[in-house]
């Protein structure tokens, strides 16, 4: 059973399509930039979709040794990098006793996708003796939270998630609960995508759900608005660090946030025509555990991924689970300039809810020129807006109908 204990954000750490930390990825998102680009990973010239979110910029070795890095995939990577970061914006030094309760859930959709596709290449050429031995240990979805363990020392709870689009919100929810039930005392949370690799990027336009708007790449993600044709993809990793909120004030850390409350449900409907009923009693399950009223929400950081049906459902979930209130919500979706980055966007997510708690600014929604009149809430388009905000949900909603929801306060105390 839950203890009763709180569970606060102490540190933070992202690499996205808008810059290396958060501290850049943050400006950029409140600047309304846009970080989608033509692909340069690969010749996307032939693909019906020519247009990602890319992190610019990365190099592994700043942030690992160089035996670390040749050992992991580049979504792994991620992951280590923006843990080293949230670690040292948390001031935390896992070491002897503290290692022992202090877990790691690290969630990604496709794992090691790009080493996965290198080695591939072998055997279809003959060329058995190719294939790396470190293969199986770098291409699975959990390699990203054995890494991390690794190389921080951490000996707790540990697990690696793939729940599709929703991966980054369950991690975040089931650290959550590792505290609440007293198995840990700190938690690693967060997740982590590198999949701009031609397979993936097709098996997405395939579906006719990816953007092909390749002439205007930073116009080519528009959640909620009528002309929007399909999301755009992305990577990158979000990395979150909590802590039981005792833990926390004992040592005199910063708290961003408190995560007061997380559901999660699906659909058992289609997989990819999103079921809004659903959606909504997620919201309504994670207020219950917050113990939220719907009307004291303020701000609703959108999964918001530019396809038709999945913004339409979205609107419509916000109506049913808020009722009249929904007409006050603000919305946006960081997709508009972050594209979907999988796993990781409900991790970034998070960490830019957090922001907007602490810093009173609520990252608009771009590319919104003509109203959807079937999506007709405030979705702060365009520009930034100052408010002061006290309570904001994200929502995180899955292909398949998994859906996450979590709830969080400004800490006052």
């Amino acid at each position: 059973m839950r203890n009763g204990r709180r569970v606060v954000i102490t540190g933070v750490g992202a690499l996205t399509p808008l810059g290396i930390g958060v501290k850049d990825s943050w400006n950029c998102l409140c600047e309304g930039r846009s970080g989608i680009t033509p692909i340069t990973r690969f010749d996307a010239s032939g693909m019906a979709t020519q247009i990602a979110g890319e992190v610019k910029g990365f190099h592994a070795t700043e942030f690992m040794q160089n035996k670390v890095a040749r050992r992991s995939d580049l979504f792994a990577q991620y992951a280590i990098a923006a843990t080293g970061m949230a670690l040292e914006d948390s001031g935390l030094r896992i070491a002897g006793e503290l290692s022992e309760r202090t877990g790691v859930i690290l969630g990604s959709v496709v794992g090691g996708i790009s080493t996965l596709c290198y080695n591939m290449r072998s055997p279809s050429e003959g060329n058995i003796e190719g294939v790396s031995k470190m293969l199986a240990s770098m291409y699975m979805p959990s390699a990203g939270a054995n890494d991390i363990s690794v190389v921080f020392g951490i000996k707790g709870p540990s697990r690696g998630l793939s729940t599709a689009c929703a991966t980054g919100g369950h991690c975040i929810g089931d650290a959550v609960r590792f505290i609440q039930y007293g198995d840990a005392d700190v938690m690693i949370a967060g997740a982590s995508e590198a999949q701009i690799v031609p397979i993936f990027i097709d098996s997405i336009s395939k579906l006719h759900a990816s953007s092909t708007r390749n002439d205007d790449p930073e116009r080519a993600s528009r959640p909620f608005e009528k002309h929007r044709d399909g999301l755009v993809n992305g990577e990158g990793a979000g990395v979150l660090v909590l802590e039981y909120l005792e833990h926390a004030l004992a040592r005199g850390a910063h708290i961003y946030a408190e995560i007061a409350g997380f559901a999660s449900n699906i659909d058992a409907y289609h997989a990819v025509k999103p079921e809004f009923q659903s959606q909504a009693r997620c919201i309504t399950l994670a207020l219950q555990d917050g113990r939220v009223d719907s009307t004291e929400v303020q701000y609703v950081n959108a999964h918001g991924t530019a396809t038709i049906l999945g913004d339409l459902s979205e609107t419509r979930a916000l109506k049913l689970a808020f009722g009249d209130s929904a007409r006050h919500l603000l919305v946006s979706s960081n997709k508009s300039m972050l594209g979907h980055m999988w796993s990781a966007s409900g991790a970034v997510q998070a960490i830019f809810t957090a922001l907007t708690l602490q810093n009173g600014i609520v990252p608009p929604t771009i590319n919104y020129e003509t109203p959807d009149p079937d999506c007709d809430l405030d979705y702060v388009p365009n520009v930034k807006r100052k408010v002061d905000v006290s309570v904001a949900i994200s929502e995180s909603f899955g292909f398949g109908g998994m859906n996450s929801v979590l709830v969080l306060k400004r800490f006052g105390g």
